[in-house]
């Protein structure tokens, strides 16, 4: 017997064939295009508010590499090529170059992101973005980022790089993790590596020293830093003390001003308009933790009145049995002086009739 024709696997390979037909009809009438259509404009789109790079300079690498592109065959224009000439540029991240058939090159820019500015032992001074690669500081623009100092021995070549030494690579950590909290983007103002090699944190509310050590367990750090500000700060001050240690993860360890200099820093004479700008940031700040401390205060209360309302519950009993009581006892006392007072008057009844008779006598006496 003859096996029964498969008429789906039939069809599906006619599909798969008529697909595939018109696909190179299709890249067959493009190339024929391609002869004809020619670079009308060139439309560069570099989104981000950062400006490390501007479109002038990358028109300056097209003219460099590729010449004037405008009135030449779309064909004759090698697009990978100008997306390596624009990716060597430091600044930029990733590029993508394309075409339209109405004579249009589309140049989309990504730029580097930057996270922590490094001014390093040598006197060096680069970036670090957000993929943890090194890069250049730019003449054009400057980002308002973290900035690390101090005993950093993290060298740059001038080219984009990954970080090499164990400290750097902490100051990374450090600095991304802040970047993605806004309570702390707005405290911590700068790093500092000291002689032990310990990241230290500068605040800008407070006048201590915040020394974190490394960034293994940051996250843990910095919730036992946010449960020191609610429960310290609002009873102490914020320049109580000198030093504030993360470096232990189950302790903090503090050192404590005198009285004369926590006088001596609350007197300090600056600007007007520095003080002005510093009291708008701690406003900041503060509020922030405030808001932390609020949430914490009422989940805290959340959970007493629960347990307020199951001790309650029996005590309501309770209560009624001791007013019956009460009530009991007051009508019990009640009767009883209202007992005393008829005896008291009928008490003094008699004694007001004898009374009256010793008068009569009285009388009686002096009328004789």
């Amino acid at each position: 017997m003859l096996k029964r024709i498969n008429w789906k696997a039939i069809f599906k390979v006619f599909a798969w064939l008529t697909c595939l037909a018109g696909v190179v009809v299709l890249m067959s009438f493009i190339g024929v295009k391609k002869h004809t259509v020619k670079c009308a404009k060139i439309e560069i789109l570099i989104p981000g508010a950062d400006n490390f790079i501007e479109i002038e300079e990358i028109d300056a690498i097209l003219k460099q590499n590729q010449g004037d592109l405008i009135g030449r065959n779309l064909e004759g224009i090698n697009l990978h090529d100008i997306e390596k000439s624009i990716a060597a540029n430091p600044y930029i991240g990733f590029v993508k170059v394309y075409a339209d058939m109405n004579g249009t090159v589309f140049i989309e820019v990504k730029q580097r992101q930057p996270i922590l500015r490094i001014l390093n032992a040598g006197g060096q001074d680069y970036y670090v973005d957000s993929d943890g690669l090194k890069m250049p500081v730019s003449p054009n623009f400057t980002a308002n980022v973290l900035v690390a100092s101090g005993n950093i021995l993290e060298g740059f070549n001038g080219r984009v790089d990954t970080l090499m030494t164990g400290i750097a690579k902490d100051l990374y950590q450090t600095a991304a993790f802040v970047k993605k909290d806004t309570l702390w983007d707005a405290q911590i103002e700068q790093l500092y590596v000291n002689e032990k090699n310990d990241i230290e944190m500068v605040p800008r509310v407070g006048n201590q020293r915040i020394i974190l050590g490394n960034a293994k367990d940051i996250n843990i750090k910095m919730e036992n830093l946010l449960a020191f500000y609610k429960q310290a700060m609002p009873k102490v001050g914020w320049n109580a003390y000198r030093s504030i240690n993360l470096k232990y993860v189950n302790q903090i360890v503090c050192e404590k001003r005198d009285s004369l200099a926590i006088k001596k820093i609350e007197k300090s004479v600056v600007p007007d308009s520095v003080v002005q700008q510093q009291q708008a940031i701690n406003a900041e700040v503060k509020a922030a933790i405030q808001d932390e401390i609020d949430k914490a205060t009422q989940t805290q209360a959340a959970g007493d009145t629960k347990n307020t309302k199951a001790e309650t519950a029996p005590v309501k009993t309770d209560t009624k049995k001791v007013d019956k009581a009460k009530t009991t006892n007051t009508v019990d006392a009640a009767k009883k002086t209202e007992v005393k007072k008829e005896k008291d008057k009928e008490a003094a009844k008699p004694k007001t009739v004898q009374k009256t008779a010793t008068k009569e006598k009285d009388n009686k006496k002096t009328n004789r």
